[in-house]
């Protein structure tokens, strides 16, 4: 029986409703079978991929995560150049929970290890660390970068595209499946904790259910380090997330191996920097800079700059030194009105091949000694120049 034209009862839309049905019926009896069944099959397939996408991105980061590494029968989990605690830590804690979906793992990086803190690290929590020269050098074709988000550092970097990238530096770097980039949090480590949160995670000596993750001591001292490293013991670009994911850890930790990691001995050489910065310091105001000269280990001009932060009085300060033709800058700041990433970045932009950045309160730069005294396109500068600069941008000149 056809309905067509016929007002129901109760039908509020009057003759629109009418002419709705009209135009459905008319609709259905016009078009062929086939094209109607595929004008179907592809709105409920609008919609189960609308309700797939919903409930992906619903759920938790870590749990994502875990599905994306599930897919993969190994992959490379990629340490930024000269990697620190946080960098490690976090390449730690993605291979335990690769390894809980049977996910292989090579955790790899460029560059070398040689502050003593960054030793210690990987030696008392014995770690199984690879270097990379060449993208021909990693593990796997499915690589995870911890935090940092670009691929740098060796040859062929710029060819690789990471499947999942876990950061808190700014950038525009991307994972192809997976991208987690935090800037508000002040260690990647924080991440990563939050992460095994989402998977219900419980500390090896905790009474723990089938299915639970469980943390080592070494995993849970080596997060926790990591976010102790790069927030300067939780004083320094902290959020709260920081001093949660330290409660959630401080249970599982080995203090003895924690103690043994914060405290290492320290070379001769880079005690001697620290003197040189300290001793031959150039102070104007409540900033101070310092050229240390020609250096062995560049390491030491972070530890510099820390040392000097310690003078009273000073609120801002950039260390300097040479090493195989490269100038090295690392900075600090306890005044709010010096980013000091920034500040190194303003420095250095006009010189060509160099480049500077990071956060508010810790920033650091590399520049070719050659570039900065004139080849290219650049007229050059003199060490006295380059300083009246830092101290130009530390004072807020931008011009």
């Amino acid at each position: 029986m056809s309905y067509r034209g016929v007002r129901l009862p109760g039908d509020a839309s009057g003759s629109d409703g009418a002419l709705a049905v009209d135009g459905a019926v008319d609709f259905a009896e016009s078009t062929d079978p086939l094209v109607l069944s595929l004008v179907v099959l592809g709105i409920v397939g609008i919609f189960l991929g609308g309700w797939w996408l919903v409930r992906w991105f619903r759920r938790p980061p870590g749990s994502r995560l875990k599905r994306v590494l599930a897919t993969h029968d190994e992959v490379a989990v990629l340490m930024h150049p000269n990697p620190d605690p946080d960098a490690m830590a976090c390449a730690m804690g993605v291979a335990e929970i690769a390894d809980s979906v049977d996910t292989e793992t090579t955790l790899q990086y460029p560059g070398e290890i040689r502050h003593q803190e960054n030793r210690a690290f990987r030696t008392v929590l014995d770690l199984d660390l690879e270097t990379v020269e060449s993208s021909s050098d990693l593990a796997a074709e499915t690589v995870v970068l911890v935090d940092h988000n670009t691929p740098r550092g060796f040859t062929g970097a710029q060819t690789v595209e990471p499947v999942v990238v876990v950061d808190h530096h700014p950038g525009n770097g991307a994972g192809t499946s997976f991208t987690d980039v935090r800037t508000d949090y002040g260690a990647a480590s924080t991440i990563i904790v939050e992460y095994l949160e989402d998977m219900d995670a419980v500390m090896a000596e905790e009474e723990e259910d089938d299915g639970d993750f469980e943390i080592s001591p070494e995993l849970a001292t080596g997060l926790l380090y990591g976010i102790q490293s790069d927030t300067n013991n939780l004083t320094k670009g902290c959020s709260r997330a920081e001093f949660d994911a330290c409660a959630f850890l401080f249970s599982g930790i080995d203090e003895d191996s924690l103690d043994r990691i914060a405290n290492p001995q320290v070379s001769d050489d880079v005690l001697q920097i620290k003197a040189k910065a300290i001793t031959e310091k150039r102070v104007e105001g409540s900033f101070a800079t310092c050229d240390v000269g020609k250096i062995g280990n560049v390491d030491a001009i972070p530890q510099a700059a820390d040392e000097l932060m310690h003078l009273e009085g000073v609120t801002a300060v950039v260390v300097y030194g040479e090493n195989d033709g490269t100038l090295h800058l690392s900075g600090r700041s306890r005044d709010d009105r010096v980013h000091m990433g920034e500040t190194l970045r303003h420095v250095v932009s006009d010189i060509p091949m160099a480049n500077a950045g990071g956060h508010a309160r810790m920033g650091g730069g590399q520049l070719s000694v050659e570039h900065m005294r004139g080849i290219g396109p650049s007229d050059g500068i003199s060490h006295v120049e380059f300083e009246d600069r830092l101290f130009s941008a530390m004072a807020g000149d931008r011009s």
